[in-house]
């Protein structure tokens, strides 16, 4: 028997075959081998939205070779990736391929270990065409939006702009966020901190709460010194003392969003990079003790569901390796939002048992740190609550009220192992002394702080990604290319780890926003996805969903185009801090026919321009160009460092910046030359080049050579210093010895 599993990637391939042994014949498809042509529409608008799939280009003879082999197999199983995408890849697969659409063909993997392996292909089904047809959907929609809105940004913004369904609503996030920064007004408001001391000498420091008649706001610093110079003459005293306790849960295990969120939180990692190393994470790593390996289950999921297995081997792992007093009474179970698809199971190791530190020599860095971060998140989340005591007490002083709080942990739980991260900086608790009420307190300092309100902060990729999640845009396998596409297009660029909107970015949201607002927004992005879903689920057939949507698309489409007639919108440039060497104003960055690149505003009486990645000004030199007086500079060429006039293209004077030595070449008996690569390493080559290619990185010496009489060449090594002649036809080499260094005894 011959049996043909197809699978997406090759290194999935070696995985899986590895655990199906002889029988069975795993190959990939690589990808996608249909889709929609990029040249036009290939969408039937007028019979029934029905596409018109080609075989991609470059892999027709991949679908050859895959016919040939599934022609002469017993057997064909369609083994893509476990979600919408993977259904409609098998799909596509069965359809060319010829295989019977009705067959049992289709085999899914949650995790790709043995078991996992050994279960999915035991358990053949049929092709789910509701998945297909939402997924189906999906791309006819975006094709449409996209191959429609984007002509209309050519002709009304820039040619080469792209818009999308999710794409310009994410766009529209981060602009609406920067809007409200701009109109935010800061107010002043101030603080009094006070430094006390009871009785046994212990310190903490209590805040002003207010008086009797409650919360006091401090607008000024008139305000606040007033009550300063009164609690500075004040007598302090314990007013009230509360005792607490409470109980702090695990988070529960990874869904692709917060997987990503938490990547970019604590280990920096884009979302891209995130799904991309947790890819290979699931395909399977080789490993010295076992092979091939699957270290995570499938990682686009939006389900917290766990197995009974799994979370059992966490809770036999924590009672081994922690003690029983870290295992809550049973194994917890998480709720998946209402909207999750709940596909698979949650994003966890295949293998409990197989810790961190077991794979580490198997792993890149990048591995090593997501598979910790997924190992930690999973087995903290079957671990006992964390247990803290809290305090907080009243200080009377005067007519004022302090409050200072403070906690303590009675029991760590799941906190020795894992703690969430936060997307915004909290004040940890101080720790306080043992007071009761009515004890007195000593005052040491008033301290009144002047403070002014913040506005929104603006998003991150860990809370841009919560935001779509929130919102219902888009679906976990969408959010990294969402946040790739809005970034290469130049919509929104990243500054300190943050996203603000680009002055291309606000003026194509400014058109969707004017012009589109009924298909563009976040409500009706969120609906579309609620649709994908009922066609998931076989609720609703999906050319109705297309009808729908059309139909309002069409309508706004033709409104924007005569509305807005023969209006161009200019896209101010984007102006950076760098500051042009030639006349000083600031850089701004254009959109060239070989992309962006840095030029100076002041076009055409300036015309210089640099490389966008050239954040530093040529190194300006003490020597003046001899034609026309300007300062020249530093620059480097394809034969090392020369000095150029700054006034180019005006004035093209360039001067070399090679230096001759009295030593001959060994080849042609010319000057030699010392010569300057772009990073300043220097070298030595024959003054007569092009004509004599000779070049060395060698020093020359005075000394001659003792057979042929030409100059001799020395450089450093381990074992001293080695001397050679470099004339081809002579072949002399020694090495000296290098002298001692001598250090003194003070």
């Amino acid at each position: 028997m011959s049996k043909l599993v197809i699978v997406e990637s090759p290194s999935k391939a070696k995985s899986i075959g590895k655990y199906l042994g002889k029988g069975y014949k795993v190959v990939a498809c690589m990808g996608h081998v249909r889709d929609l042509p990029k040249s036009s529409l290939g969408v039937d608008v007028e019979n029934g939205f029905t596409p018109k799939y080609i075989t991609i280009r470059g892999k027709a003879q991949l679908v050859n070779d895959l016919k040939k082999q599934a022609k002469a197999s017993d057997a064909v199983y369609l083994a893509a990736d476990p979600d919408r995408e993977g259904e409609a890849i098998s799909w596509h697969l069965a359809t060319i391929l010829g295989l019977d659409e009705s067959a049992a063909d289709r085999v899914t993997f949650n995790e790709i270990t043995k078991s996992g392996v050994k279960q999915g292909i035991s358990q053949p089904r049929t092709i789910n065409l509701n998945l297909v047809d939402a997924q189906q959907a999906r791309r006819v929609l975006d094709r449409i939006v996209g191959y429609n809105l984007s002509p209309f940004l050519w002709k009304k913004v820039r040619p080469g702009l792209s818009a999308g369904r999710v794409q310009s609503v994410a766009v529209k996030i981060i602009v609406d966020r920067e809007n409200e920064i701009n109109r935010f007004v800061q107010e002043e408001y101030w603080t009094i901190d006070v430094s006390l001391v009871t009785s046994e000498k212990e310190r903490f420091v209590a805040r002003l709460f207010g008086n009797e008649a409650g919360k006091l706001e401090l607008h000024n610093e008139e305000e606040a010194g007033a009550v300063a110079k009164a609690l500075k003459s004040s007598q302090y005293s314990v007013a009230d003392v509360r005792l607490g306790r409470k109980t702090k849960n695990p988070a529960p295990p990874f869904t692709t969003s917060t997987l990503q969120q938490e990547a970019s939180r604590k280990l920096g990692f884009g979302s891209n990079k995130t799904m991309s190393v947790a890819q290979t994470l699931y395909e399977g790593v080789d490993t010295k003790a076992m092979g091939t390996v699957g270290l995570i289950t499938y990682m686009r999921t939006d389900s917290l569901r766990i197995s009974q297995e799994a979370a059992l081997a966490a809770r036999n792992l924590i009672s081994q390796r922690y003690g029983t007093e870290y295992l809550p009474d049973s194994v917890r179970v998480f709720k998946s939002r209402s909207t999750a698809q709940d596909a698979h199971e949650a994003i966890r190791p295949a293998d409990p048992l197989l810790t961190p530190e077991t794979v580490r020599g198997d792993l890149t860095n990048d591995q090593y740190k997501l598979y910790k971060l997924i190992w930690d998140r999973f087995i903290a989340c079957q671990m006992k609550a964390a247990v803290l005591d809290t305090i907080s007490v009243d200080i009377s002083a005067g007519k004022y009220i302090l409050k200072a709080s403070g906690q303590s942990v009675k029991f760590n739980g799941f906190t020795v192992l894992y703690e969430e991260g936060k997307d915004e900086k909290q004040e940890e608790g101080q720790k306080l002394p043992p007071m009761e009420k009515g004890d007195p307190l000593n005052m040491e300092k008033v301290d009144p702080q002047q403070h002014f309100t913040q506005p929104p902060p603006r998003f991150t990729e860990a809370t841009l990604i919560k935001a779509l999640e929130e919102n219902g845009i888009g679906r976990p396998s969408t959010y990294a290319p969402t946040i790739s596409t809005i970034i290469q297009r130049g919509y929104v660029s990243k500054k300190n780890k943050s996203f603000c909107p680009t002055p291309l970015g606000v003026a194509t949201n400014t058109i969707m926003t004017d012009h589109f607002s009924d298909v563009i927004n976040v409500s009706f992005t969120a609906k579309m996805e609620d649709d994908l879903d009922r066609i998931a689920a076989g609720d609703r057939r999906w050319v109705d969903t297309m009808s729908d949507f059309y139909a309002v698309f069409s309508k706004t489409l033709e409104t924007a185009e005569h509305d807005m007639g023969d209006t161009h919108v200019k896209v101010e440039d984007e102006v950076t801090d760098i500051l042009c060497e030639k006349c000083g104003r600031n850089m701004v960055i254009k959109n060239g026919r070989f992309g962006k690149f840095l030029a100076c505003p002041g076009y055409p009486e300036c015309k210089n321009t640099r490389r966008l990645g050239e954040t530093k000004p040529p190194e300006l030199s003490d020597r003046l160009c001899e034609v026309c007086g300007r300062p020249m500079v530093i620059k480097n060429g394809r034969y090392g460092s020369f000095l150029a006039c700054s006034g180019y293209p005006e004035c093209k004077n360039v001067v070399s910046l090679a230096k001759e030595v009295p030593q001959a070449c060994p080849k042609c008996g010319g000057d030699l030359q010392q010569r300057f690569t772009k990073r300043h390493r220097s070298f030595f080559g024959c003054k007569n080049y092009p004509k004599c290619d000779f070049v060395t990185w060698d020093e020359p010496m005075e000394e001659k050579c003792p057979r042929c009489g030409k100059t001799l060449f020395s450089k450093k090594t381990k074992a001293g210093v080695k001397v050679t002649c470099l004339q081809p036809t002579c072949g002399y080499s020694r090495t000296d010895s290098v002298p001692e260094e001598k250090h003194s005894d003070e």
